[in-house]
């Protein structure tokens, strides 16, 4: 069986990378992005009448939760389009671990078969808390280790984009596809 490498490009980081914000950059000049499943996931509970804490309650559930939703989207997209990710599967992965969780066999298997060109790690900004992020700083930098050791062990090429303007980021990346 022939594995052709999708078109996709990977922003991922710890809490407060500016991931969503390059994103959304990305996606104003005409870009094609996805969006970022921890707050979607949070989002539609919250629209059944649950609150992020009843949510955060139980870990598993809304780990495994937001894997179930990237394996959605990324069997969706056409891996022929140029698309960047606002994380991918080996985030999970890398949360899973950081939250001393076992991934599905759904999740290990997809992430198994997952192909992206290449994966942006954005360096870390100041820590903002809102509704969706409740980490602390100890924890950005844990899970920021973890998502890079996890996209290093499946052998995803990784640039690093240090911290810029969130212009000056999106040009970085994209001199760098």
């Amino acid at each position: 069986m022939l594995i052709v490498t999708a078109n996709w490009y990977v922003l991922t980081g710890g809490p407060s990378s500016g991931k969503t914000t390059t994103v959304n950059l990305l996606a104003s000049r005409g870009y094609k992005t996805t969006i970022e499943h921890a707050r979607h996931y949070l989002d539609t509970t919250a629209i059944n009448g649950r609150t992020v804490e009843e949510v955060r309650s139980n870990q598993k559930e809304f780990q495994h939760g937001i894997a179930r939703m990237q394996i959605d989207q990324e069997r969706a997209l056409d891996p022929r389009d140029t698309v960047f990710l606002d994380r991918a599967l080996p985030d999970s992965i890398a949360y899973c671990r950081f939250l001393g969780i076992d991934p599905d066999s759904e999740l290990l298997d997809a992430v198994k078969k997952a192909t992206y060109k290449k994966v942006f790690l954005l360096d870390l900004l100041p820590l903002h808390a809102d509704y969706a992020r409740i980490e602390d700083s100890a924890a950005q930098l844990k899970i920021h280790s973890l998502l890079a050791n996890a996209y290093e062990e499946l052998n995803f090429q990784i640039v690093r984009v240090p911290v810029l303007p969130p212009e000056q980021r999106v040009d970085y990346i994209l001199r760098n596809l």
